[in-house]
C-alpha cells in the first residue's frame, strides 16, 4: 500500500472500501456522499428528505433508502419521528468484570434499567453447573431493560441461585447495579468471568422490548461470573444493540 491509497483514517476501510476494478454500486456512491453530510451536519443534524436526497444526488429514492438503511443499521443515524438524524458516537463498553452501569458512566451518560420481570423457578439441569446450583433448586430470573440516557439499548437477563440472593425481590433496586447490591449488601465479590460474544437478529419479542426492528443485529453476551473463590455466580445474558455499541478490551501478553 502506498500513501495515496492509505486510509485517512487508520480505522477506516482500506481504499474506501471501494473494489480494485473500480465498479461501485450506485447505493454505495451515495452512502459515501452520505457519510461526508453526516459528518458536516454533526450530532442531531437533520437530514433532507430521501425526495431532496435522489434529486441531489440524481439517483432513485430505492438507490436513497438503500444507502440510508446501511448507515442506519452502522449507528450513523437514527429515525426520529418521521425523520432522520445524525446519531451520537457508541457506547464502548468494557469487556471486564466492570458493570454495565460503571461503564456507562465513564462516558457521560446516565445509566438504567427497567424491570420486565423477576421469577422463581427450580432450577433446569442445563444451567445448575453453570450458576453452582443443584438441580431443582430455586433460582432467580431476572430480566432488565437496559436505558442510556432514557434511550432503550439492551436486554438483560440474569439468573442467580436464590441461596446466592435469597431477599432478592425485596432488597435489591432492579434499577441498580446487581453487582453493587452484591458486593454491598451480601459481601460477594466476582473475582472472573468467561464471557462469549456473538451477532445475533432479535426475536419479535426481544425488538418490541428494546424498541428496534427485528432485522437490526445485536451483539449477544453470555456471561459466567465467579466469586473470588472460584465458586459460579450467575449466568447473564445480554443483548446490545448493535448500531448503539461496540466493546473494548485491553489484551496483555501470555507467556
Amino acid at each position: 500500500m502506498n500513501y495515496e491509497t492509505a486510509p485517512a483514517d487508520p480505522g477506516a476501510p482500506v481504499r474506501s472500501g471501494i473494489p480494485e476494478h473500480g465498479r461501485v454500486p450506485k447505493y454505495y456512491a451515495v452512502k459515501a456522499k452520505l457519510a461526508l453530510l453526516v459528518d458536516e451536519l454533526g450530532e442531531g443534524g437533520l437530514l433532507p428528505t430521501e425526495r431532496d436526497l435522489a434529486v441531489r444526488y440524481e439517483v432513485s429514492r430505492e438507490t436513497v433508502r438503500q444507502a440510508l438503511r446501511e448507515l442506519l443499521l452502522e449507528g450513523r443515524l437514527r429515525r426520529q419521528g418521521r425523520g432522520t438524524v445524525v446519531a451520537g458516537p457508541k457506547l464502548e463498553q468494557p469487556l471486564s468484570l466492570a458493570s454495565y452501569t460503571e461503564g456507562v458512566r465513564r462516558q457521560g451518560r446516565r445509566p438504567g434499567r427497567s424491570l420486565i420481570s423477576l421469577d422463581r423457578f427450580p432450577c433446569p439441569e442445563a444451567l445448575a453447573p453453570e450458576i453452582g446450583a443443584e438441580r431443582g433448586e430455586p433460582v432467580w430470573h431476572m430480566e432488565r431493560v437496559l436505558l442510556a440516557d432514557d434511550e432503550r439499548v439492551g436486554l438483560e437477563s440474569t439468573y442467580v441461585p436464590e441461596a446466592r440472593a435469597p431477599r432478592l425481590d425485596v432488597e435489591f433496586d432492579p434499577d441498580s447495579s446487581f453487582y453493587a447490591y452484591l458486593h454491598d449488601h451480601l459481601g460477594v465479590t466476582f473475582g472472573d468471568a468467561d464471557e462469549r460474544i456473538e451477532t445475533v437478529l432479535a426475536t419479535p419479542r426481544e425488538a418490541l422490548l428494546i424498541g428496534t426492528p427485528p432485522a437490526l443485529p445485536m451483539l449477544l453476551l453470555h456471561r459466567i461470573s465467579r466469586d473470588t473463590s472460584g465458586r459460579p455466580l450467575e449466568r447473564v445474558r445480554t443483548l446490545y444493540r448493535g448500531d448503539r455499541f461496540s466493546f473494548t478490551a485491553h489484551l496483555g501478553r501470555q507467556d
